[in-house]
């Protein structure tokens, strides 16, 4: 299975890594077993997210910046508003990083 390293980045990516990078410190862990944490939790984070979530959300806000670059698309948003079936969340500032999941399937073959 092929992912994308975009899970890294986030909050619990940052955590991991940081653990990681500790244990290798020590001497607890291998560079090599390291990465294959980090790559196996590329594919967990890819599978969990593609088969498990099934709510959807909208989106609105002010659009401050936008990029496409790479197929990989890159939005700022201002005063959005998250909205799901459950509840609403405003968010001064956001950043949203999009990849086209047909990217994968070339990397697969």
């Amino acid at each position: 299975m092929a992912t994308f390293e975009l899970y890294r980045r986030s909050t619990i990516g940052m955590c991991l890594t940081d653990t990681l990078d500790d244990m290798v410190s020590s001497g607890a862990l291998s560079p090599e077993l390291a990465i294959q944490v980090l790559v196996q939790f590329d594919k967990s984070m890819t599978s969990a997210l593609e088969h498990q979530v099934k709510s959807k959300v909208t989106v609105k806000g002010h659009l401050h910046t936008y990029r496409f670059c790479d197929n990989v698309w890159t939005f700022i948003l201002r005063d959005a508003t998250f909205k799901n079936e459950e509840m609403t969340e405003t968010i001064n500032k956001v950043k949203i990083v999009a990849c086209d999941s047909k990217l994968l399937e070339a990397k697969e073959e």
